[in-house]
């Protein structure tokens, strides 16, 4: 058994963290807990008692939230994807924070509303809401890309990871109006590890 176990099916938020591992290169158990009883079992309950995935124990050490699991790991496994500086540190909280905060939901309901939910179930106007919602948060990551291929410079980082993990979805849409963030999501995804983790959900 692997010192780090991961839980949660790789189509939740755990897809995040799973990407992060490939990265990583890191050696660790995936534990299939999804929303069909799995994640209430007092088994479960004893890692995340909130039961909800994805969640880590790494050592006998308990953390969830996706996004903080792979701010945790990245610095952990001290590779070149945790910035070294205390700047760019902070930026990738920030961009960390932005994803979260911004992003995450009007993509889940715009992602909802035009391809998860059955048809008779979908809403238009919330699509729409959500997209108007989006436009102006793309075209501020889109405004820091024109002239960089990441968002900390030349490299890719686990900022790049997280933020790029939450617009999933959007490979899907229409990114036409922010034609640098579109470029550079297709960098993120077309990487080995976000190539091997989209094969674990698709």
């Amino acid at each position: 058994m692997a010192d780090l176990q991961i839980y949660g099916i790789a189509r939740s938020r755990a897809f995040r963290v799973l990407w992060a591992a490939k990265e990583l290169a890191l050696n660790y158990d995936h534990v299939q807990i999804g929303f069909d009883g799995s994640n209430k079992t007092p088994e479960y309950l004893a890692v995340n008692p909130l039961g909800a995935v994805p969640a880590i124990v790494d050592h006998g050490f308990k953390l969830s939230e996706s996004l903080a699991i792979n701010l945790y790991l990245a610095k952990r496994a001290g590779s070149g994807l945790y910035p070294a500086s205390l700047e760019d540190e902070a930026r990738t909280w920030q961009w960390t924070l932005f994803a979260a905060t911004e992003l995450d939901f009007p993509i889940l309901d715009w992602a909802r509303h035009t391809t998860v939910l059955p048809p008779e179930k979908r809403d238009p106007a919330v699509a729409a809401k959500a997209l108007g919602t989006l436009a102006p948060k793309l075209a501020h990551l889109d405004a820091t890309l024109r002239d960089r291929p990441y968002l900390l410079g030349e490299r890719f980082t686990i900022a790049d990871l997280n933020v790029a993990s939450v617009m999933y979805r959007l490979l899907w849409g229409d990114l036409t109006q922010t034609p640098a963030a579109k470029a550079w999501l297709d960098r993120c995804y077309d990487r080995p590890a976000a190539r091997e983790a989209r094969a674990l959900r698709e």
